[in-house]
């Protein structure tokens, strides 16, 4: 007799609970995609930072400065570009969520909607 209102129990909880799993895992996987975007973000910025240091740092005379100022106006191009890709991989992580999360809730509003 008890093992069937445990068993029951169980099972209702299990259901009761599902939507808020199949939630925690939506958040858990975006917060690790939008990881993985950050930490790339930071290691190209970084790399393209310290190789502008570099090239600064190696200017002594008016030719190479005009070769620094060439190669900042590439440097800035590129650097336009990664952000426009990062920006298009964010807003691509964001609408998947969104469109997950609008999937989950219609879910459950049929689930929890009388026939």
């Amino acid at each position: 007799m008890y093992t069937d209102v445990f068993k029951t129990f169980s099972e209702q909880a299990e259901k009761t609970l599902a939507p808020y799993v199949k939630f925690n895992k939506m958040v858990a996987k975006t917060v690790e995609m939008l990881t993985e975007l950050q930490l790339n973000a930071v290691r190209t910025y970084s790399e393209m930072g310290l190789a502008q240091v570099k090239a600064a740092s190696s200017v002594t005379d008016v030719t190479s400065l005009t070769s620094y100022a060439s190669q900042q106006l590439t440097a800035m191009t590129k650097l336009s570009q990664y952000m426009m890709d990062d920006s298009a991989k964010l807003q691509a992580v964001a609408k998947e969520f969104k469109d997950d999360l609008e999937q989950l809730a219609t879910e459950n509003l049929k689930a929890a909607t009388p026939a």
